[in-house]
């Protein structure tokens, strides 16, 4: 099978074709600049410098590659930038993802579409596929908007939705909660960390290989794939100085009304993944054995 994913610069690609990689499979890897994909079996893959806001470009890098399978992760992903810059947002998270689902209605390629826990509005969470969405930022409304022409697009598709995902790999400096928790304590900083939002923290290895499962099942249809525990992100980072015998006391406890920020952030998400444990065996990690797993990554 012949996989072709965007964003393979990112935190989660990064894992995805490590799960993918030694499987027997032909692994295209396309994103801007070149590749940074350190320590993830690079050796058994194409990679391929791609601006998919350039609809010539996609479609020629498409035909070349003639994948079985699109996997498309690439998204203008920051909140507070989505809002504050919607027109490159839009052109990022939808009229690109238009782009790509032009170019495998052409070469007859299926479609799994990453999603996110932020088109919902909060107000009712933990969710399931099937409830009703209501994005309250612009980032969330962008990825509603792309989750729409999927299904509209005539493919045979997968939309896969996440929450907060966390890791690392060499290469990839995104933001992530616990590696941001883990510098500023280790520097003896005192960090403010909200406790009034409730999520489902995804660990990357579990959603790259729920992502995985859904392919190689032949899968159609919304996947919720997270973590199965429901926690703020203050008790993460509560958690991470705990495992890293890190002092705990630098953490101050806070509401988001301490925030001044762009983008509203919805109160309550996180997902319930029942669907993803019955129909394709998904099972998470435990919060603090993901932590374990990214904390030793590098050694590893």
């Amino acid at each position: 099978m012949k996989i072709l994913i965007t964003g393979a610069n990112g935190l989660v690609a990064g894992y995805l074709i490590r799960e993918w990689t030694g499987r027997g499979h032909q692994i295209m890897a396309t994103g801007l600049g070149p590749s940074r994909l350190h320590g993830t079996g690079q050796e058994q893959l194409s990679y391929q410098e791609l601006d998919i806001r350039d609809a010539e470009a996609v479609f020629r890098v498409v035909k070349k590659m003639q994948p079985d399978w699109i996997i498309h992760n690439a998204a203008r992903a920051q909140p507070d930038h989505c809002e504050t810059n919607p027109a490159a947002c839009w052109d990022t998270n939808v009229t690109a993802t238009r782009f790509l689902l032009e170019a495998a209605r052409e070469t007859g390629a299926h479609f799994l579409f990453m999603s996110t826990d932020f088109v919902f509005d909060g107000k009712n969470g933990p969710y399931r596929e099937s409830d009703p969405t209501g994005p309250v930022n612009y980032y969330g409304c962008t990825k509603r908007v792309a989750e729409k022409a999927v299904m509209a697009s005539g493919l045979q598709w997968i939309i896969v939705r996440t929450v907060l995902v966390y890791g690392q790999h060499r290469g990839v400096q995104r933001f992530n909660l616990l590696t941001w928790v883990r510098d500023k304590l280790a520097a003896g900083e005192g960090i403010k960390v909200v406790n009034d939002q409730y999520r489902t923290p995804t660990y990357a290895g579990d959603l790259a290989l729920g992502i995985r499962m859904a392919i190689e099942q032949d899968q159609r249809g919304i996947f919720h794939i997270s973590g199965n525990e429901f926690m703020t992100p203050y008790d993460m980072a509560v958690a991470t100085a705990h495992a890293l015998g890190l002092n705990a006391g630098l953490i101050e406890k806070v509401n988001a009304s301490t925030f001044t920020q762009p983008a509203l952030r919805p109160a309550k998400t996180g997902f319930i993944i029942d669907k993803a444990m019955q129909e394709l065996g998904y099972r998470p990690h435990t919060f603090t054995e993901g932590l374990w797993n990214m904390l030793n990554e590098d050694k590893a």
